[in-house]
């Protein structure tokens, strides 16, 4: 069978995702260089092409503002890594500037960010979300290839999900670089931490749930293929639904019970005509009520979804004990010190240990809150750029169908209570979707 060349560069940009979402979701400084490696080649070939550059073009004139601004947010991090002297940094960052002050030996480098290298990589992976978005931009122009992608990223979560159920059931081993000894009693897969595995999954199944949408339509009803397709598809959202189950991460279970409630209450409002895609959303109702009320304990049933009760859970290093909102009160009050300019993209880690030299660094890498970290690592001016570079779209009443408005929420539920949006793969995804459903974009 011979590829067309959308296929050809859609099949690689798959590949490229599944590289993501098979090693714990691109979380490292080697495989961000590896990624960013991947997706630059496929974006300069895709240059090549007459069609996919007249796209880019289109997207470039009707996105001038954002583009600029986003452009403008990615110097500003290159910034907090450029060396200055001492009067420089006192300007941006007087509390830097003490830092330094109290150290013994010469003081050469001087920037804003402390951990430079850390900051460094941020960049790569922030400029690789903006080649993400080009070339969806340029190869996904059509519905038929945004729902290839659906159906793809719908695989994907069935594949990850059945990978990691089998490990649940056999007690979660190690498994060459699959380390899974956090989580002995949740499903993680090739993902190290259970909330971001099923964030994961709940893209997967969102996007499960418009193909299922797309093939109960009028206009698809009577197509064969697609008869044998909606059956494989249903066949995911199970396997789907129970990787988000059996993750146990509150955060997870509660926005699959939001993002199911979201579905239901669109459809019974708003949809005049039956179709059997309320099945599918009942069928992962009584999924849900069927494991944890006589597999897993019905006690669990609602407990997993408590997911504010995890801000109050002691951890204990061997040292000290420290709880998540300990580490939120700590990130914020940071803030006041390096308000505007932030400590550095990626910094967290670093300023959390200068502070809490006896704490276990496994604590210390996020502060359960991405809205207070990023403002940390950014700062107001970083932030306030960031949100500049999309606010176009938020403010395009076009773009509030079901789908944004379950993203909306996601974003800002994991906003402030969980530190997903600084793994890759979630970025990546939000991305994806920020492509597919934005109402400026031509599918036909």
């Amino acid at each position: 069978m011979q590829l067309s060349k959308n296929k050809k560069y859609q099949f690689s940009f798959f590949f490229i995702l599944s590289i993501y979402s098979l090693f714990n979701g691109g979380n490292s400084n080697l495989l961000i260089q590896i990624n960013f490696i991947l997706i630059s080649l496929l974006f300069l070939i895709c240059l090549k092409d007459k069609n996919y550059k007249q796209h880019l073009k289109v997207f470039y004139i009707n996105n001038k503002l954002s583009i600029s601004l986003y452009f403008l947010f990615l110097f500003y991090i290159f910034f907090q890594i450029i060396p200055m002297n001492e009067f420089f940094l006192g300007l941006f960052s007087p509390e830097k500037l003490k830092f330094y002050n109290f150290l013994t030996y010469d003081k050469i480098y001087k920037q804003i960010s402390f951990a430079p290298s850390k900051t460094f990589f941020q960049i790569i992976n922030f400029l690789s979300l903006f080649i993400i978005v080009c070339i969806m931009r340029m190869i996904f122009y059509t519905s038929r290839h945004k729902y290839r992608l659906f159906f793809f990223i719908s695989i994907l979560g069935f594949i990850c999900s059945i990978f990691a159920i089998i490990l649940f059931l056999n007690g979660n081993p190690n498994i060459l670089f699959i380390e899974n000894s956090s989580y002995q009693d949740s499903s993680t897969g090739f993902f190290i931490n259970r909330t971001v595995f099923a964030v994961f999954l709940l893209f997967c199944l969102i996007s499960s749930i418009e193909l299922l949408k797309k093939y109960d339509s009028s206009f698809n009803k009577n197509n064969k293929d697609e008869f044998f397709l909606k059956i494989y598809v249903r066949l995911f959202v199970v396997f789907i639904t129970i990787g988000i189950i059996t993750s146990f991460s509150r955060i997870g279970n509660f926005l699959l019970l939001l993002t199911i409630s979201i579905y239901l209450m669109n459809y019974l409002l708003f949809k005049k005509r039956k179709s059997s895609f309320i099945n599918i959303i009942l069928l992962i109702i009584v999924f849900d009520i069927f494991i944890l009320g006589f597999y897993f304990g019905t006690s669990k049933l609602i407990d997993r979804f408590y997911f504010l009760n995890e801000e109050f859970v002691s951890f204990y290093d061997g040292k000290t004990n420290l709880e998540r909102l300990q580490i939120i009160k700590f990130s914020f009050s940071q803030l006041n010190k390096y308000l505007f300019f932030g400590y550095g993209a990626g910094a967290y880690e670093t300023i959390f240990q200068l502070n809490f030299e006896n704490s276990d660094s496994f604590f210390a890498n996020h502060a359960h809150s991405d809205l207070i970290e990023f403002l940390g690592e950014f700062g107001l001016i970083g932030l306030f750029l960031l949100i500049l570079s999309f606010i176009k779209y938020f403010l395009n009443l076009n773009n509030y169908n079901e789908v944004n408005i379950i993203l909306i929420c996601i974003l800002i539920i994991i906003c402030c209570f969980d530190f997903s949006l600084h793994i890759p793969i979630i970025q990546v995804m939000f991305a994806i979707f920020y492509s597919l459903n934005n109402s400026t974009t031509q599918l036909n």
